[in-house]
């Protein structure tokens, strides 16, 4: 299987910061219709699983761009 290509790297990184936003905008929403404290609602955010995991893989995607651009 070949490596995916710079602009396919690219696109992932924008498709899965998008659908982190949405998450995030969704646990936010989520804890004011719950009328939960502000800072209970950031707590949750860092806490959430997926959106660390989201992170790590866009942490992860960044490099392979940065690696790809410099060779």
């Amino acid at each position: 299987m070949a490596d995916p290509s710079l602009d396919d790297l690219k696109a992932t990184v924008e498709e899965l910061s998008a659908y982190r936003d949405r998450l995030k905008d969704d646990v936010v929403a989520m804890g004011q219709k719950l009328k939960l404290p502000q800072k209970r609602i950031e707590l949750t955010l860092s806490e959430h699983p997926e959106l660390q995991r989201l992170e790590a893989v866009l942490a992860q995607l960044d490099e392979q761009i940065r690696s790809e651009s410099n060779t």
